[in-house]
């Protein structure tokens, strides 16, 4: 990783916290050295050699002024955790002097004096290695620039500016968000530094542009549209979601040293990486000869046809790439994609082509479409000759109601299987419900036409209840 830097002009690293982890657990804590020493000593000579500088940013839940004894406790051995990992790269005495640990004050507790007070004790019973390391930030929930700088002053403790958080928790009463005012404690702040032979740092990051609560506004952007007013010889640490990339961003922006040292990646390829020369080749198969249209068989005059392989087309082999220049970005430096497209770092996704539905009737075959069509007559015939038995059966006079119900129903279910059977052999939907509403229409039609017959002359049968032909009609239907 500090090589990729170097290579692309990025100079400064955040050491990650979970390098190691659970080393400062209290159950399963363990020390760095020795089994991680020469590790750590041959990644210190790098550093050294390439003149980088290397920091440390312990969790939000290591506070020195908390009034738990646990969490001091645990802060204790986080602390010691961090400054054993730097003690062990072994760095010349100015890169040592500034591979710091940036913290957090922490939380108020209900009293902002209290807390002051707390922090200042267990402070003084930090060894001096973890002194000489630790540094002070303004954070975006409680702390402003104004309630830590005369602390860092008194107790000889390095501050860094983060200006996102500044934008968010400052003072009123003395400056006002911005740059401007600010600028006008940047002397007290270097000399912080100063004081400590440490080169000075600072951090900038932008809220995301929907942000308007102070809550929203914490988070930060993925990238950063410009930069703060800063030494050129400071550690500037662009804290941001989409990490390297946002410093290319502004390196392009701003023409900074190094821009010109990158391009673009070609997307969902990558020309850094073994994997094309270690994908499995796949063999072509043989295919058979066609046959001679004049002589009507092969070319060699056998029953079967002689396979012959396809006519391969020049491939050019993958190129090894070094162990140490894999993932380097290749001969012409492809580490930088535009904001937003990640998934260029990927292979591109495979689409995948639904194979065409053969009972879809504008994808039927014409032999198909014959089928169905016979199909559909046979259903519409089937229909004719069940009409004409029912107008014969409605046609005698001594039928009762419930006869004629029960008729119907048995209709309705035979439409209904010649139906299911006609869309098995492939009739399409859209022809189904018109068979239905021709047999409806007429087993209405007729159902209407039929008068209820009397058992008296000219007198109402009073043994049966009047018929309800609407209700009738709903029941067939």
């Amino acid at each position: 990783m500090i090589r990729w830097n170097d290579r692309y002009g990025i100079k400064f690293l955040r050491l990650s916290s979970e390098m190691f982890p659970f080393a400062s657990h209290p159950e399963y804590g363990y020390s760095l050295a020795p089994f991680a020493s020469e590790a750590l000593a041959e990644a210190g000579k790098v550093i050294a050699e390439l003149g980088h500088r290397v920091s440390t940013h312990p969790g939000q839940f290591t506070q020195l002024g908390s009034p738990r004894k646990s969490v001091i406790d645990n802060a204790l051995r986080d602390l010691t955790y961090h400054d054993e990992l730097l003690s062990l790269l072994k760095l010349p005495p100015q890169q040592d002097r500034d591979a710091v640990m940036i913290l957090h004050l922490g939380g108020m507790f209900g009293d902002k004096a209290a807390t002051l007070d707390r922090f200042r004790a267990n402070y003084a019973g930090l060894s001096a290695s973890i002194k000489n390391r630790l540094v002070l930030e303004n954070d975006d929930v409680i702390w402003s620039v104004h309630d830590l700088l005369p602390l860092c002053e008194e107790l000889n403790i390095p501050m860094v500016l983060d200006y996102h958080h500044h934008n968010i928790i400052f003072d009123a009463a003395r400056i006002r968000e911005g740059t401007r005012d600010i600028i006008e404690l940047y002397p007290r702040i270097k000399a912080t530094w100063d004081r400590k032979n440490i080169t000075q740092k600072m951090h900038y990051s932008e809220p995301t542009p929907a942000a308007i609560t102070g809550r929203q506004r914490r988070k930060h952007n993925p990238r950063v549209a410009t930069l703060p007013p800063c030494a050129p010889d400071m550690d500037l640490m662009i804290e941001a979601k989409d990490k390297e990339q946002a410093v290319f961003e502004l390196m392009r922006t701003f023409k900074l040293p190094g821009f010109d040292s990158f391009n673009d990646i070609i997307p969902h390829v990558r020309t850094d990486d073994n994997k094309a020369l270690n994908a499995p080749q796949r063999k072509k198969k043989a295919t058979p000869k066609k046959p001679n249209a004049r002589k009507g068989k092969t070319e060699v005059g056998d029953d079967d046809a002689e396979l012959e392989p396809k006519e391969e087309e020049e491939v050019t082999a993958p190129v090894e790439i070094p162990g140490d220049e894999v993932g380097m970005g290749g001969p012409d430096g492809r580490v930088y994609w535009p904001s937003g497209m990640e998934d260029w770092l990927r292979p591109a996704k495979r689409i995948v082509k639904l194979k065409p539905n053969p009972s879809t009737s504008s994808l039927l075959t014409p032999a198909q479409k014959k089928k169905a069509a016979a199909d559909l007559a046979s259903v519409a015939s089937a229909v004719k000759e069940e009409a004409e038995a029912e107008d014969e059966a409605e046609a005698d006079p001594n039928e009762t109601a419930a006869t004629r119900k029960a008729k119907a129903a048995m209709k309705a279910a035979d439409a209904r299987k010649a139906r299911v059977a006609a869309e098995k052999a492939g009739v399409t939907k859209k022809a189904a419900p018109n068979v239905k509403k021709e047999k409806v229409t007429k087993v209405r039609k007729e159902a209407k036409s039929v008068p209820t017959p009397s058992t008296s002359d000219g007198e109402e049968d009073l043994s049966e209840p009047p018929r309800d032909t609407d209700a009738e009609e709903a029941e067939t239907e």
